[in-house]
């Protein structure tokens, strides 16, 4: 395992095992009284214009699962998969699956290191807020994907758009609270972020955690993995709300704050 993908699984861990608010003990409750939680509409209406009763679908990086056990429940799906690297968090995804009665499963590894009996077995792969910046390669990252698809298999991208990583947040030097959309990074930054700020929205509140290393990334190297790991884009589309949490007061005001992209094997 590369030692930043190390690195990071131990800050994960770390963040879960300090939570000080029950992180995702509800969501069980939560899963079994609602259809479709912790799915953006926008994302769900791309979901509906497909057919996944009854299919195999899975999550890459998936936390805690509640995203892809609400999509499993919603459409009908056979049986979902969710493949995450911190053992905590898929523990309680196990957890909350049994509790809920969702047909998931959850598999404690890297994305990166996927053991080949999943290869070709999912009619459905999602990648959902927040997962593809812990890569450094997008292109060794999609082929991952490309290869767990069946051939015409489906791919969902709900992400947070590459141009927020030009913007600087709470906690840098460099953040402007008076000037948010001020120009902090290149779009094209090739060096990685390192950071202790841990994960608040898991915690609480802040702390000083291990490290957690970040990529930035263009939306070329987005289209560009999904191509190269075999899938031909379908859709794309790109939003001005924010789905990660840190630009809600940039919301409606011109920039590209998240996208959703299809693609199919």
């Amino acid at each position: 395992m590369k030692e930043y993908i190390q690195n990071n699984k131990a800050a994960w861990e770390e963040s879960f095992a300090m939570s000080k608010i029950g992180f995702g003990l509800n969501d069980a409750k939560i899963l079994q009284n609602e259809v479709f939680p912790f799915i953006y509409s926008d994302l769900l209406e791309v979901i509906n214009q497909y057919d996944l009763k009854g299919k195999y679908i899975a999550q890459m990086c998936c936390n805690n699962g509640r995203e892809i056990m609400s999509i499993v429940k919603g459409t009908g799906a056979k049986k979902g998969l969710g493949f995450d690297i911190a053992e905590n968090i898929i523990e309680q995804a196990r957890d909350n699956a049994k509790i809920s009665e969702i047909p998931c499963e959850f598999v404690l590894t890297n994305i990166l290191d996927i053991d080949e009996k999943y290869y070709e077995q999912f009619d459905a792969v999602f990648v959902l807020i927040g997962a593809i910046c812990w890569f450094e390669d997008l292109g060794e990252f999609f082929s991952k994907v490309g290869k767990c698809l069946k051939k015409g298999g489906l791919l969902f991208v709900h992400e947070i758009h590459p141009c927020t990583n030009m913007l600087a947040v709470p906690g840098e030097e460099i953040y402007d609270a008076e000037n948010k959309t001020k120009i902090a990074w290149s779009y094209f930054k090739e060096e990685p972020f390192v950071d202790d700020w841990g994960m608040g929205y898991m915690v609480g509140e802040a702390y000083k955690s291990k490290p957690f290393t970040n990529f930035t990334y263009k939306m070329s190297d987005i289209i560009n993995g999904t191509v190269d790991g075999g899938m031909k884009i379908t859709m794309l589309k790109e939003f001005d709300y924010d789905i990660g949490g840190e630009f809600k007061e940039l919301e409606g005001k011109g920039f590209p704050l998240s996208y959703i992209l299809t693609a199919k094997k």
